[in-house]
Parts: C-alpha cells; sequence; structure tokens
C-alpha cells in the first residue's frame, strides 16, 4: 500500500470510527436496518428481511448483512450498526483518489478526496447506520467502470471493465432496489442522446454488463423464489412504484427540496460544484459529462418523487463533489478560469450562518426557559422534549466558534487567490465541527428527541410482555427491548393489547398530545409515569396482577 492510500486509511481510521457508538441509533432509518440484522441473527433465517418478524419487502438484503457480520464482531449495538458505513468512507476515499489520479493526476484526487472528506453531510453519513453510502458507492463504481470500458484509450481490457461495471450495478440493486438500474438506465440514455445516438458502446460489452448485472442483483431474488417466498418479489416491486407515486407521512417537501439540501449539505463543495456544472472544457468531457447527467438524474428524479428525504439525492455527492474537484483543478494548475466573487461571498455567508447556528444552540438550550416557552413553541410535544435535564455549560458553543474562524481564515486565502489553503481550512472546519458535534452536540440533542422512550423500551427488556407504540412509528422499541418472536399473531394489535384478553402483561406509549385521546379510548390503561414529551402505560392480563414496577426499570429512575 503506498503512501497515499496509507494517509486516506489513517484518516478513515481517525475521523470516521471513533465516537460511532455514542448516541443511540435514530428512528427510523438507522434503527430499522439495524433491526433487521438483528432478527436475522436472532431467527437465523439470512434470506428473508424481516421487521417485527414479518416479512419486509422495502429493502434487499446487501447491507443488512453487512451489519449482521458486523454485530457478530461486536455486538448487537450502536457501534456494530454503524461500522460498515466507516469501513464504507473509508473506500470511497481510497476509491475517489484512485479514480482522480487515473482520470488526470494525483492533485485532482487530492483535490476530489478533501472537498468529499471536508463536506458536511458526504462526511456526517459515514458515521451513520443508513443504507445510501453503500449504495452511492456501489453506482458510482458501475458508472466510473462503464466509463473506463467505453473509453479506449482508459481500458486495457474492456470487458473485464463492464463485467464490473455489472457487477457494481447489482450489487446496487441488491442494496437499495430496482431505483439503481433506474437511475443508471436513464443516464445511459441521456449521454447517448447527446452524442445522437452514434455507436459508443459495444455489443458483446453491453450483453456482459446484462448478464453481471443480472447475476450479482438476482442473487435475493433466486433465493425467495427456491424458498417459495417469490411474493416477497412482487410486495417488493409493488412498494417501489408507490415510494414513488405518494408522500410517506411526515416526509413530504416541496420541489426545490434537495437543491437546498445539497447547497448547505455539501458545503463547501457545493459553491465550485456550481461553477463545475457549467463550465466548457474539452478535456476530460467525456467524464464530466457523465459526472453532470449522473447529478441531473438523481437531482431531478427525486425531486419529483412526492417522499421527501434528506438521504434521498445523496448520490448526488460523487458527481457534485468531482466537479467541484475538477473546476478548482482547472483554475488552480491552468488558470483557464477565474475564481468568482459571488463564490467567495457565498462561502462566507452560508460558512458563517453555519457557525452562528452552531455557536448559539447551546446558549439558546441553556436558557431555554426564556427563548423556549409556550410562545415561541407550539408544539406540544417539542415543548415536553425540552424539560429534559441535560446539562450545558457554555463550552459547546467553542464548535461554532471554531467553525466561524476557520471558515474566516478560508475566506482570506481566498481572497489572496490562494485555493488550496483556503478550502483546506473550510474542509478542516468541518471535520473538526463533526468530531465536536458528535462528541458534545448529538448525544444532548438525542437527549430531548429520544432517549426517554430508548430508556422505556431498555427497561423492559428480556421480560416477558407486550410493548407496543401507540400514535407514532417507531423501531425503537422493538431494537432497544429486544423483542423476541411472539406467539400470539396479535401482538402487534394496539386494540387486542388494550381491550382484549392479553396473555401478558402490555406497556405501551404515547406522546404527550395523544394522552387524553387515549385514557378515554382505553379506560384499562393504567397511565405508570409521563417523561419528556412520552406517556408510559400499563395493562395487566387478567391472571397477572403484579406491580408493573417489578417488571422493568420505571422510566424516572
Amino acid at each position: 500500500m503506498n503512501y497515499p492510500r496509507l494517509a486516506i486509511l489513517a484518516f478513515g481510521i481517525l475521523f470516521f470510527i471513533p465516537m460511532l457508538g455514542t448516541t443511540h441509533l435514530f428512528d427510523w432509518d438507522e434503527i430499522n436496518f439495524a433491526e433487521c440484522a438483528r432478527e436475522m441473527m436472532v431467527t437465523g433465517d439470512y434470506s428473508t428481511v424481516q421487521i417485527n418478524y414479518q416479512p419486509f419487502w422495502e429493502k434487499p438484503p446487501v447491507f443488512i448483512w453487512m451489519q449482521v457480520l458486523s454485530m457478530k464482531i461486536f455486538g448487537i449495538n450502536e457501534f456494530g450498526a454503524r461500522f460498515p458505513n466507516a469501513v464504507a468512507g473509508i473506500i470511497t476515499l481510497m476509491v475517489l483518489f484512485a479514480a482522480g489520479k487515473r482520470l488526470k493526476n494525483e492533485r485532482l484526487g487530492w483535490w476530489w478526496v478533501m472537498l468529499y472528506a471536508g463536506s458536511l453531510l458526504p462526511h456526517l453519513y459515514f458515521k451513520s447506520g443508513i443504507i445510501d453510502p453503500w449504495f452511492n458507492l456501489f453506482i458510482f463504481l458501475s458508472f466510473y467502470r462503464f466509463y473506463l470500458a467505453s473509453t479506449l484509450q482508459q481500458a486495457e481490457h474492456p470487458l473485464k471493465e463492464y463485467a464490473l461495471a455489472g457487477l457494481f450495478l447489482g450489487l446496487a440493486v441488491m442494496t437499495k432496489g430496482p431505483v439503481a438500474i433506474l437511475i443508471a438506465g436513464m443516464s445511459l440514455f441521456i449521454f447517448w442522446a447527446f452524442h445522437r445516438f452514434r455507436k459508443l458502446f459495444s455489443i458483446s460489452g453491453i450483453l456482459m454488463l446484462i448478464l453481471f448485472t443480472a447475476l450479482s442483483g438476482g442473487i435475493w431474488f433466486m433465493m425467495l423464489i427456491a424458498k417459495g417466498q417469490a411474493h416477497i418479489i412482487s410486495d417488493f416491486i409493488v412498494y417501489q412504484i408507490r415510494l414513488f407515486s405518494t408522500q410517506d407521512a411526515g416526509h413530504g417537501g416541496p420541489f426545490y427540496y434537495h437543491f437546498v439540501i445539497l447547497l448547505i449539505g455539501c458545503f463547501p463543495a457545493s459553491i465550485p460544484a456550481i461553477g463545475g456544472l457549467f463550465y466548457k472544457n474539452k478535456e476530460d468531457a467525456g467524464f464530466r459529462l457523465w459526472m453532470k447527467i449522473m447529478f441531473w438524474v438523481t437531482l431531478i428524479l427525486f425531486s419529483i418523487v412526492k417522499t421527501k428525504i434528506v438521504h434521498y439525492s445523496s448520490l448526488c455527492y460523487f458527481p457534485l463533489t468531482y466537479l467541484a474537484a475538477d473546476y478548482l483543478f482547472t483554475i488552480s494548475e491552468n488558470k483557464a478560469f477565474h475564481w468568482r466573487k459571488w463564490m467567495s461571498i457565498t462561502l462566507l455567508s452560508i460558512g458563517a450562518i453555519l457557525g452562528i447556528v452552531l455557536t448559539f444552540i447551546p446558549f439558546i438550550l441553556k436558557n431555554k426557559a426564556q427563548f423556549l416557552n409556550e410562545k415561541t413553541v407550539k408544539d406540544p410535544f417539542a415543548l415536553a422534549n425540552l424539560e429534559a435535564d441535560i446539562h450545558w455549560s457554555g463550552a459547546e458553543s467553542m464548535i461554532g466558534i471554531m467553525l466561524l474562524i476557520l471558515v474566516i481564515i478560508g475566506f482570506i486565502f481566498i481572497q489572496r487567490q490562494d485555493l488550496v489553503k483556503g478550502f483546506l481550512s473550510f474542509s478542516i472546519g468541518i471535520v473538526l465541527t463533526l468530531i465536536g458535534a458528535s462528541a458534545l452536540l448529538l448525544p444532548k440533542i438525542e437527549g430531548y428527541s429520544q432517549r426517554s422512550a430508548i430508556e422505556f423500551y431498555q427497561g423492559i427488556k428480556g421480560k416477558d410482555v407486550y410493548l407496543q407504540p401507540m400514535g407514532f412509528k417507531s423501531y425503537a422499541y422493538l431494537f432497544y427491548s429486544e423483542k423476541m418472536p411472539q406467539k400470539d399473531p396479535r401482538h402487534g394489535d394496539e386494540t387486542w393489547l388494550c381491550t382484549g384478553d392479553i396473555d401478558k402483561p402490555a406497556f405501551l406509549i404515547s406522546k404527550i398530545q395523544q394522552k387524553e385521546h387515549y385514557s378515554q379510548l382505553y379506560p384499562e390503561l393504567n397511565i405508570i409515569g409521563e417523561k419528556n414529551g412520552f406517556v408510559f402505560y400499563y395493562r395487566p392480563n387478567r391472571a397477572d396482577k403484579r406491580n408493573p414496577d417489578k417488571l422493568f426499570i420505571h422510566p424516572e429512575d
């Protein structure tokens, strides 16, 4: 392993792996996937993705398998759930360096690595337990290998590159679903249309790509058919169609949602990327066109999709950071373009806003009685969340102050036409900010949002009782109570748990604004506690009148 790879490996280990387990997993997606992995381990059924021990057709199993392997090594915990994406982060940066070097030289590779690792959301997602970092990596590798295969001067063995492109595309399908083929197919068609449908690809190469896509992307489907579970495939396809045509509750947004997310979430790379999207340079125009197409196809596709979630546009991180790196490389190496004043102003503005927000969040929460009350917070659940006893020393504001200082330093360097030092300062600021936030901010924010509920679930762990949230969607109760398979098929039926002839005690949880509703609807429920916006209920079975305190750790404890 040469020096650059060693340096990237050291960076990844130092900045992606520490503190992976400092906060509980967040609902929904992180806990959703971790629970699927846990249930695979409990049941020993590694071909069927399950949630609450029922087939879960929304996602294929590749990322879940990664989490299973990680949890077998590190345990069923937050670190085990998030570790696969730390590995994805290290591999991604190595891939970007190698690709940049092959396309031009090492300097482009380092630009690309610095901008990807030093931008807000691209870096943050490698510390998460969601599917997208691996899905995005597989898609990018497929695009990159296809580019090499179709460019004779780049590919020594074109058929091998077509096969690798198909292999990675199939793995992307096995990670997140057929949206991978949709993105790749649309991009290929648009690229071909740009070249007026001339013959650009060999027939044998395309057949090789299709073959390896089918082999790597069809393994799971063949396993299900062999087990007589073909109905899961049809349910999976129906879900994918519904995802594009309908809006999931609580996850809507305007058409421009992802444009804003990428502008702010990919700071600082998003600003030079705007220049990279629109400047023209004949050198290496083929790959740049591929990246532009990948960017616009992904952005427009998920802007059309009714459900709006931040990470849906995360595939844009690859082309966005490439276009930014290529633009800055071209300016710094060839002086072919000039850095624009509006770019400096925008960088300073976004960086300053982020720094000021991070500076004032701890101050506001430290003085929440003054700033966050019934007059300013209209949501009763959010207001009750803020009752959590979280200590803020004030030192947490140093994270925002540090970012502000490094943003100003970066701005000064850029004004002096030293783009390398300027963007290095911005990127270091983002990396250090995310490290500080992981250590000091996220655990405290999580303390407001969900910790009291998770502590309630953990208190029931190992007890032979029923547990169910009411009125809100959650996977946390499954993972943190380590729920085991239940004999009675009605175990998830809220009405049966609250009014039926249950065979063992039931614990339930709702949000505070639903307290009166559930108390009137289910008079047999006993309220056993309230904490930070959550209300806890207990209903004994007729044969068991034990005190609920004997069955779990009380949330107030």
